[in-house]
């Protein structure tokens, strides 16, 4: 009796001084881009790459991540109490798949043509695909199908593209006729009809925690604002636009899964409205600068990504971009905290992530 006090009073302790959190689902699968990539891009032949400093810069080195630092998906793993970030699918062998896989890759997308100006990528089909195989290995590290299939059932996925399918395909005319093909309500139907295969593709596999992230603001990121916007700071509305149809697709899309599959729970994640309140708001947030990458070339810092080697800017926490496209760690977690525990009504539908978890 006495010991079992002494165990509990160190546990308060423990949470007391900042300890440790308990892990909250035994593993965490990620899908997406080079929002999330954390290095299944670094053997590719790709320029979507991120395998050289300045990035990683606070994170010890670079590791294939697009970012200073963490990425929105290492925030949300570390609040659902993971001891260690979630290894990318290039990377991960044996025991380790039973905490989860990072998918993501750089330039990838829905549509499968999307991103193949800059080489190689994993398509969302394609990291599908690599999750079967994934599946198969958890079986035999459980021993049969059953205990896969419950197991699985605990774990959260997390699910992030369509930004290139517009950047890197809808709104690149020079490489791609889609744009004249399909009107943007036309290319979000396109666009949600592959993403829904994919779905159910990953339920039939085992998932029934499900994060659907939407797309950010795409026309405000230092790029959109370089090539676009007259003044460098205005978001440029056209490609905002279409990309609000796709996220309100989006959230229908969860509505209907379910309706449907009453055994599994799907969550959307409102990263625009997230965005938005950084944007009219930074101060609140501790940014001072939005419009602007903390490396790259060019106006706003806008026309690539940092050049390999590249000095950053010193001020990083107060840049809500890192490069031409993405987010600083800063950036990345005020999205993560929030997807977690939503701050405000409209972040995450119908619950949050934090709630998810407890399911």
């Amino acid at each position: 009796m006495a010991g079992t006090v002494a165990v509990a009073v160190a546990m308060v302790v423990g949470a007391l001084l900042g300890g440790a959190v308990a892990q909250q689902v035994p593993c965490y699968f990620i899908f997406g881009d080079s929002l999330v990539d954390n290095g299944n891009n670094n053997q590719l032949q790709s320029l979507a790459r991120a395998d050289y400093l300045p990035y990683g810069i606070d994170f010890g080195g670079p590791t294939g991540r697009f970012s200073n630092g963490k990425t929105t998906v290492d925030v949300i793993a570390e609040l659902l109490g993971f001891d260690d970030y979630i290894p990318p699918y290039a990377t991960a062998r044996g025991r380790d798949i039973l905490r989860g896989v990072n998918y993501a890759s750089a330039a990838a997308g829905i549509r499968e043509e999307t991103g193949r100006q800059l080489g190689g990528r994993i398509s969302f089909r394609g990291q599908v695909a690599n999750y079967q195989e994934t599946v198969s290995q958890v079986v035999d590290l459980l021993g049969d199908e059953d205990s896969a299939a419950t197991y699985l059932s605990k774990c959260i996925y997390s699910i992030g593209l369509g930004s290139n399918d517009y950047l890197n395909n809808y709104f690149m005319p020079q490489f791609y006729s889609t744009g004249n093909q399909f009107t943007p309500q036309e290319y979000a139907q396109d666009l949600l009809q592959q993403y829904s295969d994919q779905l159910t593709l990953l339920y039939n596999y085992g998932a029934r925690k499900f994060v659907v992230f939407g797309i950010g603001q795409i026309g405000c990121s230092p790029n959109e604002l370089a090539q676009n916007s007259p003044d460098g700071r205005t978001c440029v509305q056209r490609i905002n636009s279409a990309n609000q149809i796709f996220n309100a697709g989006l959230r229908s899309m969860v509505d209907q899964f379910n309706a449907n599959q009453a055994d599994a729970r799907f969550i959307y994640i409102d990263s625009y409205s997230i965005f938005q309140d950084i944007i009219n708001n930074p101060a609140a947030f501790g940014f001072k600068v939005t419009n602007t990458g903390c490396c790259g070339v060019g106006r706003n810092n806008g026309q690539i990504t940092c050049l390999p080697f590249q000095t950053p800017c010193s001020n990083r926490d107060e840049y809500l971009f890192w490069d031409a496209f993405h987010p600083t760690e800063a950036g990345n977690a005020v999205v993560g905290r929030r997807a977690y525990s939503a701050q405000h009504p409209t972040d995450a539908y119908p619950i949050d992530i934090r709630r998810l978890a407890q399911l």
